[in-house]
């Protein structure tokens, strides 16, 4: 049995997998939750690539990005969740289509 080589297409095939997944949910959901995970998804597929291509390149400028994104995006979480939440008590809803007009 010869060893399976596990190349650059397999990774980006899995993020490019991921990255539909989470724009099917931006699409196809209308609760903010569900829409703000597949938007996370979608951001953690692009890192899956880029580390891919870090990797695949023998640089480190791929890896060292996307340590600063995942930075980033951990305080987007915090502001964001934080948000809805706050919309949530105020509306007692979280479908986007409830929140067409933001003002409170």
């Amino acid at each position: 049995m010869t060893g399976m080589h596990i190349g650059l297409e397999h990774y980006l095939f899995v993020s490019a997998a991921l990255f539909c997944l989470g724009l099917l949910g931006v699409v196809l959901r209308r609760n903010l939750l569900v829409l703000y995970m597949g938007l996370e998804l979608m951001l953690n597929a692009s890192n899956l690539a880029l580390v891919a291509f870090s990797r695949f390149l023998n640089h480190l400028n791929g890896q060292v990005m996307v340590f600063f994104i995942i930075t980033v995006a951990a305080a987007e979480v915090a502001v964001g969740l934080a948000l809805i939440v706050a919309l949530y008590r105020k509306r007692q809803t979280a479908h986007v289509e409830d929140l067409a007009s933001l003002k409170l």
